[in-house]
């Protein structure tokens, strides 16, 4: 929602409703699958063997069928209520998690950067249903969302990777605490430039700079704290930092959002088609005849 609100355009509120409501089914298609696919692993876990699928409280035939039909009708929804472009990133979202990112999570620690990218594209999708296209405005909106993850999920996987050991995924928590710690301060450190850029292509004001520089600068300190000493107090200190982290910059990019007030870019081709040149020319001056 916040990259259709940050996309150059007309806003449309049904467009804007296709949007989530389409995003939404995708994302719910990507979950059911990958927790019908990890069922046994996820049953090895603390955090996650209560979830519904492990207490068979549903049977995985009814789950694929949900994430089949909701991925289904997701993608439709998008192709034909908002347009084609985003109806691919949500289908490629889709494959992305559960076909790439779910089965490398016990293979190797570069899952958490392909989990990123997974992260990234909704942002990406609200963009381009506003324009139809992926301007570089996009680009920064989902660059942001990737580099914020390292920080959220490395600081979680600290505190649960016991549980990831267990069921033998492969975490950088586990498998390289050191690594885990250096990747989310170097990714927290990125989000100071990329939120420079913002107002830099012209998307917000310059207060934007000013106010994202505060919450950077927090976000940098829990990283900094959870590199020189990585423990549970510093791990949930950057975690729950990074969740109020990602709504306020967020809502401070459309607080400082710069509108375009120049009406005629509001006017696609096709309405311009529609509009008489000739009711803008000067009256001629009528004669008095004596």
């Amino acid at each position: 929602m916040c990259g259709y609100a940050m996309a150059p355009g007309a806003a449309s509120v049904s467009t804007l409703f296709y949007t989530t409501v389409g995003t939404t089914l995708c994302i719910s298609s990507a979950n059911a699958i990958n927790q019908w696919i990890e069922v046994p692993y996820d049953a090895q876990m603390l955090r996650t063997r209560n979830r519904i699928l492990g207490r068979r409280q549903l049977s995985p035939f009814h789950a694929f069928s949900f994430g089949t039909l909701t991925g289904a009708a997701g993608v439709t929804m998008l192709s034909t209520m908002v347009n084609p472009l985003t109806a691919a990133l949500g289908a490629a979202n889709i494959f992305l998690y559960t076909c790439v990112y779910t089965p490398m999570k016990r293979s190797s620690i570069a899952n958490t950067w392909v989990g990123a990218v997974v992260g990234a594209i909704p942002p990406m999708m609200g963009w381009t249903a506003m324009t139809n296209g992926v301007e570089p405005g996009a680009w920064v909106l989902g660059a942001i969302l990737y580099a914020w993850q390292f920080p959220h999920f490395n600081a979680l996987a600290w505190n649960l990777r016991a549980d990831y050991s267990k069921a033998g995924y492969r975490m950088m928590a586990v498998t390289d605490p050191k690594l885990n710690a250096r990747v989310s301060l170097r990714y927290a450190l990125a989000m100071a430039p990329l939120c420079l850029s913002i107002p830099y292509m012209g998307l917000t004001s310059w207060w934007f700079a000013l106010d994202s520089s505060a919450a950077n600068a927090g976000l940098i300190y829990g990283a900094y704290k959870f590199w020189r000493d990585s423990n549970e107090k510093t791990a949930r200190q950057l975690f729950f930092g990074s969740i109020i982290y990602l709504p306020v910059i967020m809502s401070l990019m459309m607080v400082h959002k710069v509108y375009d007030t120049d009406m005629t870019q509001l006017l696609s081709w096709d309405d311009s088609d529609f509009v008489d040149e000739e009711v803008f020319e000067s009256p001629q001056p009528q004669q008095v005849q004596s």
